[in-house]
């Protein structure tokens, strides 16, 4: 939603506080939303990462990430400050099954999605993609290519996961910022595609 400014709140020095935008970076355990959020915000990034635990046995598929020794337990939140109209606020899911009641709460008010895949791992990202289409939300995917292996093309990805040929498919190292920024950006224009989709042809 577009505000002109008569209609956003002032801010502390009495100009017209910043439009907020809320995007969810998505996506199954160990798939790099942490680092996502990390890479591309302009604060340091709240965390609730918690140690794994023997308790977690038989509980959290571990399966292909066996050496990660934390995981997101509530959210991660960033922010990026695009211009002094226009602000972006990033929430990161969690990744285990058992954290994903969460997501109905964190998608509230959200604009668009960014569902991250690995895939070492591609059925992790099963979950997420079926939650932002179940509720007919925007979202992009990303390919997390750890260490720059891409041991699958973009073809072969949206197969796997089923998608729609309009959601755009990006692979990169997320790591990288530029490649973070590459998402956001696709995911604005798949965004404004879905709302008028002649002008951005």
């Amino acid at each position: 939603m577009a505000y002109d400014d008569s209609d956003r709140p002032e801010g502390a020095d009495g100009a017209p506080a910043p439009t907020a935008v809320k995007v969810l970076i998505a996506g199954g355990f160990g798939v790099g939303k942490t680092t996502m959020v990390g890479t591309v915000s302009e604060i340091a990034p709240l965390r609730t990462e918690e140690y794994l635990t023997v308790a977690g046995v038989g509980v959290d598929d571990v399966e292909g990430v066996a050496e990660k020794g934390t995981t997101t337990v509530a959210m991660d939140f960033g922010r990026i400050t695009i211009s002094p109209e226009l602000v972006v606020y990033l929430f990161g899911t969690p990744g285990q099954e058992r954290f994903w009641f969460m997501w109905d709460d964190l998608v509230h008010g959200c604009l668009g999605a960014v569902v991250l895949a690995d895939t070492r791992r591609l059925q992790s990202s099963f979950g997420a993609v079926d939650f932002f289409e179940s509720r007919g939300m925007p979202f992009v995917v990303g390919v997390n290519c750890f260490d720059g292996r891409q041991e699958r093309t973009v073809p072969e990805v949206r197969v796997a996961l089923d998608l729609d040929p309009g959601v755009p498919v990006l692979m990169g190292d997320l790591r990288q910022r530029s490649f973070s920024r590459d998402l956001l950006l696709a995911l604005v224009e798949h965004l404004m595609a879905e709302r008028d989709p002649v002008r951005v042809r």
